[in-house]
């Protein structure tokens, strides 16, 4: 359904270490971003799976990165324990705490999520869908 989704920062070193920290308890690995000639960006990727992408980008027109009102994206996690460790390595890393993991049985029995901020104000929800098959 998606092709890639991308949010801003003011710091891309310090988002891409963020990002590794996290999304590496969710099964997703760093991608080489080739230039091309558009600002510079980090690309993770779930397993070999070329699709979907998230990117974390420089703005193109140059100006501050600004998180989205009401904007969010939910990566989804392999595990309970998977949630868990995500959240650890996000607050570790400079993240703040949204809602901290836990059972949220009003969206579905089985589903288990955590919210946060990266370090750019970006809204991020980590979840593991135990009330859905894969």
């Amino acid at each position: 359904m998606f092709s890639h989704i991308t949010v801003g920062t003011g710091n891309l070193r310090e988002a891409t270490e963020f990002y590794n920290a996290v999304l590496c308890h969710l099964g997703f690995q760093q991608r080489i971003v080739e230039p091309d000639g558009g600002p510079l960006a980090a690309c993770w990727v779930n397993g070999e799976a070329p699709l979907p992408r998230f990117y974390v980008y420089e703005p193109f027109n140059g100006e501050s990165a600004s998180a989205g009102n009401g904007a969010m994206v939910a990566f989804s996690a392999p595990s309970v324990e998977a949630v868990d460790q995500a959240f650890k390595a996000a607050i570790e890393h400079g993240g703040a705490d949204e809602g901290q993991p836990g059972e949220r049985e009003h969206y579905g029995k089985g589903y288990y999520g955590a919210y946060l901020r990266d370090l750019d104000g970006n809204k991020i929800h980590l979840v593991y869908r135990g009330d859905v098959s894969a």
